[in-house]
């Protein structure tokens, strides 16, 4: 089959190998221009330019999908289909509409759950115990097309963001690869979402970072599980604001106030939560300075027991 596909992130790259692995003809690869990162401010290409271009596929990257460039470069290409995995730019109907197969998307939720740019982060944030990939047709609204196929996984207690990043992306390259199939041979039924169920997936912010500790032991491990790598669940430590990095769940306690430092020692730093619920800080990283284990920060930094830890303001 022919086929364009737009992506630019990591999560796309397995959708666009396992295409290109399954013997279809990718007539093209859309994905963002490059970036300027880190210190010197080099520009950076994709992740998914970088796999295209390993694999000698031509690469397009048109800054605006609106102003006739991108459409003229697909009219060329005349693709049967457009496959897109996080490309980060909305397709106007012109595009939507080229394609005699369509659009579809390749997005990391059970629609229509987790609408939106963040669904795997916010999934763990709010204590699913399950996600997984749907395969949709893409449409006007922001993931409101019919869906195609879906698959679920359950979230691992200690499984965070990056972690089912990769075990989605995986799982969607997959899934995307046996619903083209399924196009080809015609033999997919589309099935309406409903609406009654959408629930919404919106961009990360810092805001969401610091740690309540009136909020229960479940609740923040979910908060620095959803919030890994970026912007991260902080709490202030010392006088020193951090970023927690790794906790898990210790068991509870009882008479002690939300906050309250359990143990602070080489052993470990375990605090008290709103629940009654303790939560242990596995790893943690100190502004300005490296990541590391709770007890090598005690070292330079003790926190008497007793202490009560408070949402940074």
């Amino acid at each position: 089959m022919r086929i364009v596909f737009m992506g630019t992130p990591d999560f796309a790259v397995p959708s666009l190998k396992a295409l290109v692995e399954a013997g279809h003809q990718v007539q093209g690869v859309f994905t963002q221009p490059d970036k300027p990162k880190n210190r010197g401010m080099r520009l950076q290409p994709p992740p998914v330019k970088e796999y295209a271009l390993s694999v000698g596929l031509p690469v397009y990257q048109p800054a605006k999908m609106r102003n006739g460039e991108a459409l003229g470069i697909l009219r060329e290409l005349n693709p049967d289909l457009i496959a897109v995995a996080a490309y980060g730019k909305i397709l106007p109907v012109d595009i939507l509409e080229l394609p005699r197969l369509g659009c579809v998307n390749v997005h990391s939720s059970l629609l229509p759950k987790y609408r939106g740019a963040a669904p795997i982060n916010w999934a763990i944030l709010n204590g699913e115990d399950e996600t997984g990939i749907t395969i949709m047709y893409m449409a006007e609204g922001m993931d409101t097309g019919d869906i195609l196929a879906q698959a679920k996984t359950p979230i691992g207690i200690e499984e965070d963001a990056p972690q089912l990043f990769s075990r989605l992306a995986e799982m969607g390259a997959e899934l995307l690869v046996e619903t083209v199939a399924a196009l080809e041979a015609g033999a997919v039924k589309p099935v309406p979402q409903d609406e009654s169920r959408t629930t919404r997936a919106p961009m990360l912010s810092r805001e969401l970072s610091p740690m309540d500790w009136t909020r229960t032991a479940r609740q923040l491990h979910d908060q620095v599980r959803g919030l890994c790598p970026w912007p991260a669940a902080t709490a202030v430590l010392d006088g020193i604001r951090c970023k927690i990095l790794r906790t898990a769940i210790s068991g509870e306690t009882t008479a002690k106030a939300a906050g309250t430092v359990l143990q602070a020692d080489k052993k470990g730093l375990r605090a008290a939560c709103g629940d009654g619920g303790v939560l242990e800080i596995l790893e943690l990283q100190p502004d300005g300075k490296k990541a590391m284990a709770a007890p090598a920060f005690l070292l330079g930094h003790p926190i008497p027991v007793g202490t009560i830890l408070t949402k940074q303001e």
